[in-house]
């Protein structure tokens, strides 16, 4: 058995830890890096951006333990996002290689200005041993103490830049309140900066855009008319690349093209994520009418918003919710939605028929379709080339008597026009200003014992007549607007009719869509085909044997 004797004077000496700046000085030369960064482009932070350079530059040659492992800036570049800095980045990465010791800062604030990166970041570089040092607050990351300072000083610079941001988005509100319109020229079809700095329109870009929209209002979808404009060769503005659906869909909504802009159609809800969020009423928006000359009139562009709301109310064909189901829209075949069923009200749908290896075109009603005979008992199915041909008779006789009817719809615009419409709201509106005025007086007899009985039997009469000429006013109103669209609408068939000429060899889809309302099937060999403007004309359907 072995045993163990003390040793006399036996003492313990306790070598204290290095810290992690003392281990790397005395393993080698440090890796020193600064960062350095300006968040405007003006002429005085571009000289500040300048003379950071140059000083950590200065500052870590001069330095013999110290070896240079990089000068890292971005100029102009938002801190409040390090994925929008390239160069933080990079220097972040190379302290992942283990390519930097040491990181030289002026603030804080300098090297982010969100306290989450802020504490993420330098936290990660402790964790790899790496300190940043902070010249405008004596910071250094890797002593114990600088956690709750870091944590403090983040918050300092994060709400400096919230309060930059709120100053930044108060002058663009009122700069928007004084009708300063931003135009974007790289981006906007047909239009460009003019010399006088105004908007000035480019008149082959311009025709493209008309072009757009007559074809959707023509019935062509967003796809379609991408596609055109892709098999012309043509690109999009600014990006050069090809035309999609979306890009045609914001050409249509947008309200530039009619000489007016709507400012403040989005805003950014958080200053550090810079997330925008379209504006549904949270801020006031600032309609700049007649700013620039348009290219669509706003009546074409209210005609297009319309079509959009229709085409999207549309239920989809496979939805079986109703006994008189209308479908979806179909740009491919316009009577997909005119063509009606006079018994159920239901719209007809393509379908082809196969049979001993030939193929047949035909119509049938979708309720007679999806339900049978339970709602629709008698709908007859139509052949395609039979119902094209009645079509193309129907419209060659209305462009017979265009004219006539040209004659006849100017009239009908004139009868519904009521030039005393106006005068009549205006009546409306002062009676109940009176009775308003009236209503306040009687208010005060009410509250005296012998006219009180008196006073509120004619406050309620006052009251009940107020509420009919409310009525009133919001019916003519709604009247008014429909007239006024539908006077559009007349006046567009008008400018066709005495323009083009519509008679026709061969169905067209475009064509059809442009003069019909609909067409209904009263029985398998006839149908009524009516015209825009109220002309129908009955058509026999030639089935053969």
């Amino acid at each position: 058995m072995t045993t163990t004797t003390a040793v006399p004077n036996m003492r313990i000496v306790i070598i204290p830890a290095k810290t992690q700046e003392e281990i790397k000085k005395a393993e080698k030369c440090l890796k020193v890096a600064a960062y350095c960064r300006v968040s405007t482009d003006e002429e005085e932070q571009k000289n500040s951006y300048q003379a950071q350079i140059e000083y950590y530059t200065d500052k870590i040659n001069k330095n013999p333990e110290w070896q240079m492992a990089g000068i890292f800036a971005d100029e102009g570049i938002t801190g409040t996002q390090a994925k929008k800095r390239p160069e933080f980045l990079k220097m972040i990465r190379l302290c992942r290689q283990g390519k930097i010791d040491v990181i030289l800062t002026k603030s804080l604030s300098r090297f982010a200005r969100n306290t989450v990166d802020s504490l993420n970041y330098i936290r990660e570089l402790r964790t790899l041993g790496i300190a940043v040092i902070s010249e405008k607050e004596n910071i250094n990351t890797l002593t114990a103490e600088s956690e709750m300072l870091i944590t403090i000083m983040s918050c300092f610079a994060q709400a400096e830049s919230e309060s930059i941001s709120k100053n930044v988005a108060w002058g663009i509100r009122q700069s928007f309140k004084n009708g300063n319109v931003p135009m974007q020229y790289k981006k906007l079809l047909g239009y460009k900066k003019g010399a006088d700095g105004n908007a000035e329109i480019v008149s082959d870009e311009a025709e493209i855009v008309k072009e757009i929209y007559r074809c959707y209002l023509d019935g062509a979808s967003l796809n379609q008319i991408a596609d055109m404009l892709n098999n012309r060769g043509l690109t999009t503005k600014g990006s050069n690349s090809p035309y999609r659906k979306e890009v045609i869909q914001r050409i249509l909504t947008n309200e530039k093209y009619t000489g007016d802009a709507l400012l403040q159609k989005t805003y950014i809800t958080d200053c550090i994520t810079k997330k925008s969020r379209k504006n549904n009423g949270e801020l006031p928006m600032y309609l700049v009418k007649n700013h620039h000359e348009p290219i669509i009139s706003r009546t074409d562009f209210n005609r297009v918003q319309e079509e959009m709301a229709r085409r999207s109310a549309k239920r989809s064909i496979a939805e079986k919710l109703t006994k008189t189901e209308q479908g979806k829209y179909s740009a491919k075949y316009a009577l997909s939605e005119l063509l009606i069923c006079g018994e159920c009200g239901s719209h007809y749908r393509r379908v082809t028929w196969t049979a001993k290896g030939f193929k047949e075109i035909k119509w049938r009603c979708i309720n007679r379709i999806q339900y049978g005979k339970k709602n629709c008992h008698s709908s007859p199915t139509i052949d395609e080339q039979a119902l094209h041909k009645a079509i193309i008779s129907a419209i060659n006789e209305f462009c017979e008597v265009k004219d006539e009817v040209a004659k006849a719809l100017r009239e009908s615009i004139t009868e519904v026009l009521d030039p005393n419409l106006n005068g009549s709201i205006q009546a409306a509106q002062q009676r109940i200003d009176e009775l308003a005025h009236n209503i306040d007086e009687l208010i005060k007899l009410a509250t005296v014992p012998e006219t009180a009985a008196t006073a509120m039997a004619d406050i309620e009469k006052f009251s009940e007549e107020m509420k009919t000429l409310r009525e009133f006013i919001e019916t003519e109103k709604a009247k008014q607007i429909a007239v006024q669209r539908g006077s559009a609408e007349l006046d567009a068939i008008l400018k066709r009719l005495e323009k083009e000429d519509f008679t026709m060899t061969e169905y067209n889809d475009v064509a059809v869509r442009q003069l019909i309302e609909k067409v209904t099937v009263e029985s398998k060999n006839v149908i009524t085909v009516a015209f825009k403007g109220g002309l129908e004309i009955r058509k026999e359907l030639d089935i053969g044997d």
